[in-house]
């Protein structure tokens, strides 16, 4: 018999347009922090914009890893959850490991053209099976445990699995 092991990475974007608290408070701290961050690649102030530093910049492309550090006390607000996901019944389930931070656009003249993403990738999944546009999994793979719990949600745009291994039971 094969266990299928999955594990799922959601992307959040947050751009100026967010309404709620922590959307706005990720999206201001990583604002700040570019903007200071910036300063080092811009010392010339040829550029305004995040792609003209990346283009015209050796090393600019290390902004996503700096400005990643103004956003880790928010991830810990999350408990571990990722942000958004709902199984079937409505309730958060599912929880992540890892993340990644991308800077998608920013220019330090105007805050509004700022947005960034934040890649989740959840802990380690069964994927039992598919129902239509329904993926059912849980998250205990320990055969010494009999009692599994299961979650029903759709994959969304930005929802998707991140790695498959499988294993023989």
């Amino acid at each position: 018999m094969k266990r299928r092991i999955i594990t799922l990475c959601y992307k959040k974007i947050i751009d100026a347009n967010y309404s709620d608290e922590w959307c706005r408070n990720v999206f201001a701290a990583t604002y700040q922090e570019f903007k200071m961050q910036a300063q080092f690649y811009n010392q010339q102030k040829k550029h305004t914009t995040y792609k003209q530093m990346i283009d015209d910049v050796s090393g600019a492309n290390k902004l996503n890893f700096l400005v990643s550090a103004a956003i880790i006390d928010y991830l810990k607000e999350l408990n571990d959850q990722v942000p958004d996901v709902l199984n079937n019944l409505g309730r958060s389930f599912l929880r992540f490991r890892n993340f990644q931070f991308e800077i998608i656009q920013s220019d330090i003249t105007n805050s509004a053209s700022h947005a960034v993403a934040i890649y989740f990738m959840s802990q380690p999944l069964i994927w039992h099976d598919t129902v239509g546009d329904q993926m059912i999994t849980s998250e205990n793979y320990n055969d010494d445990d009999c009692e599994m719990i299961i979650n029903q949600f759709r994959l969304s745009e930005n929802l998707g699995i991140y790695t498959l291994q499988t294993l023989e039971i």
